[in-house]
């Protein structure tokens, strides 16, 4: 309720602006005053909880689901967790394709190697978001903890006491204002301009989104080389603020028009550095906690300059929550560009280019040059930003405005830069440029140093600099298995660059060449031994040898036991991830088995193994 009652005199304060001359555009009666594009126009509402997430007596792996229907995203807040060492919880969509990983409750210090995470003025911390209307929660033990009631007792465990859900597309639609949308919009996915506009394309791709309090919405970019990003003081006032923000880049449709817009890469909160006030700048500079994972997005650079009138502009942003889109038509599509209508107004400049609620923190850029002029933070048609050349003389000494020299660049990321495929199987990867100096150019896409039997296919083969293509790597049923590095080339006109990609070929599948083999099918939670329920005896000392193959989808553990006399002790045992093992010890004679379990999935499996 804080901030909602926060936003709401934000949003008052900004339409009696026009009382402070000096600051805001003047009212005419063409214009009126500027009202704010209030971020708390929610894009999603809290629902309390009383979840539990305990140790099972079986198993190794025990979920809750979190369902709200049609919902945008769902965010889950954690009042405590207490894990054992080697333990984990995490917080994945249904299909695992977006997964943010916990080893205890990182407001406390306790979770190193995880997660970025934010907080909400209350013990505990909140996971990152989950794209889509459900989350699944999950425990994950190293081990099969057999004293699960004990360690109930303990605390052990999770406990969520209320999660966010994004409202539904029905429901933002009923909630959108259109007071910033000048005429008909004109707005479109990014996407739509990767060939007509490349460099707008480009330098799009370093806007990204801020989740504030997990209910309200902003638009967010980097600025500059360092760990430096910009959006308006009315989307993040304070350090509490920023501690209660996530950040997502790269959430864009692939397809012009599309709804396939990936959960892009989410990053948590960093430093709260210098802001200035709704009714003076209206700006925050920060930083995130891991620039590395965004670095790939590019940034944008300041040109602190006067606007000029009827230069032309296009601003890119996450209005309405929906994915990015560019706005650089004011009412159709190859009609009227945007440009500066108002050159200045207080502190502002004025254009009717389409923004909503969401845009607040968008950058404006000059199109001769590619680079920020204004903050965009006000609509009412003409709509408003405060000229950049202010915050300049502000944060000058805080940023690295200076772009790069020396002719065009580009730089090439593999994402991911390593992937396994089986013979006869097909793995791909996204190829992700940016250009950060110099012009647009197009690059030729083409590898190096390819391993027998495979072939790399790029789709699109030529692309402009700032967009990406993908990479589809086929390897041949004769593929020798082994780990093999691909240089893949991105060529240009003055210049080519190059990036890495590690392709693992794994064995045949089907654990062949064994002296023994065993089939057999298992479901989640379920143990089965081999052979046929049994023990096998060795009357040597020697080496064993074993190999479990098993679905994609499941995660299966084996594991080799020796009788001591009494009961079976485990001498070996392989507990990757997937259900896919192997195992080698070598032992004295006696009696042995196989134990197979499934952490979760289901479905049939071979098990092949050498006894001395």
């Amino acid at each position: 309720m804080r901030h909602r009652r926060r936003f709401l005199t934000a949003l008052l304060a900004a339409l009696l602006l026009a009382a402070v001359p000096p600051l805001m555009p003047q009212a005419s009666a063409r214009t009126g005053p500027a009202p704010q594009e209030n971020p708390a126009d929610p894009v999603g509402e809290v629902r309390d909880g009383d979840i539990a997430l305990r140790y099972g007596a079986t198993g190794r792996t025990w979920s809750t689901r979190i369902h709200e229907r049609g919902a945008s995203y769902v965010k889950v807040h954690f009042a405590a967790l207490r894990l054992l060492p080697g333990d984990r919880v995490t917080v994945s969509d249904p299909a695992r394709r977006e997964v943010h990983t916990y080893f205890g409750d990182p407001a406390r210090g306790a979770n190193a190697g995880g997660s970025d995470h934010t907080e909400h003025g209350r013990p505990g911390f909140a996971a990152l978001s989950i794209d889509g209307d459900t989350a699944v929660v999950t425990l994950h033990a190293r081990v099969p903890r057999t004293d699960a009631a004990r360690l109930s007792r303990l605390g052990y465990g999770a406990r969520i006491d209320r999660y966010w859900r994004g409202f539904t597309a029905a429901e933002q639609a009923e909630r959108s204002r259109t007071l910033s949308v000048c005429g008909t919009d004109a707005r479109r996915d990014v996407v739509c301009y990767r060939d007509s506009h490349p460099t707008e394309f480009a330098r799009s791709q370093a806007v990204g989104q801020q989740l504030l309090n997990g209910l309200g919405s902003c638009t967010v970019w980097r600025v500059g080389d360092t760990n430096r990003l910009l959006t308006n003081h009315h989307c993040m006032e304070n350090e509490a603020d920023l501690r209660a923000s996530e950040f997502v880049f790269g959430r864009q449709c692939a397809t012009c028009g599309g709804s396939d817009a990936p959960a892009g890469t989410k990053v948590g909160p960093g430093q709260f550095i210098k802001t200035s006030a709704l009714n003076a700048l209206d700006y925050t500079l920060f930083s995130v906690s891991d620039l590395a994972a965004i670095q790939r997005y590019g940034t944008l650079y300041l040109e602190p300059r006067e606007p000029v009138a009827g230069e032309r502009i296009y601003i890119p942003g996450h209005g309405d929550i929906k994915p990015k889109r560019l706005s650089l038509y004011e009412d159709a599509q190859g009609g009227a560009t945007c440009k500066i209508d108002v050159v200045s107004a207080g502190v502002n400049t004025g254009y009717r280019c389409d923004t909503s609620g969401g845009n607040s923190g968008s950058p404006v850029l000059a199109a001769a040059s590619h680079k920020v002029i204004a903050l965009h933070h006000l609509g009412g048609c003409p709509n408003w930003g405060t000229r950049i050349t202010l915050v300049y003389n502000e944060i000058a000494g805080l940023i690295d405005n200076t772009p790069p020299t020396g002719g065009e660049e580009y730089p090439l990321t593999v994402v991911p830069h390593e992937g396994t495929v089986a013979p006869d199987g097909v793995v791909s990867a996204r190829v992700i440029t940016q250009t950060v100096g110099g012009q647009v150019q197009n690059l030729t896409l083409s590898t190096e140093v390819l391993p027998p039997g495979t072939t790399v296919a790029f789709n699109p083969s030529t692309i402009p600099s700032g967009a990406e293509s993908t990479m589809v790597i086929n390897a041949h049923a004769q593929t020798p298995a082994g780990t093999y590095p691909i240089r893949i080339k991105a060529a240009g006109s003055t210049v080519t660059h190059t990036a890495l990609y590690t392709l693992h070929v794994a064995a045949a599948s089907g654990c062949q060449g064994f002296e023994t083999t065993k089939t057999g099918s298992l479901t989640a939670s379920q143990t089965q031994y081999q052979p046929d329920g049994r023990f096998f005896q060795t009357t040597v000392s020697g080496a064993h040898r074993a190999c479990l193959d098993g679905p994609d989808s499941a995660n299966f553990d084996l594991y080799l036991e020796r009788w001591n006399g009494s009961g079976w002790t485990t001498v070996a045992q392989s507990t990757s991830p997937g259900a896919d093992e192997s195992l080698a010890y070598t032992g004295a004679a006696g009696y042995y088995r196989y134990r197979l379990y499934s952490s979760s999935g289901d479905g049939a499996y071979s098990l092949g193994y050498d006894a001395p």
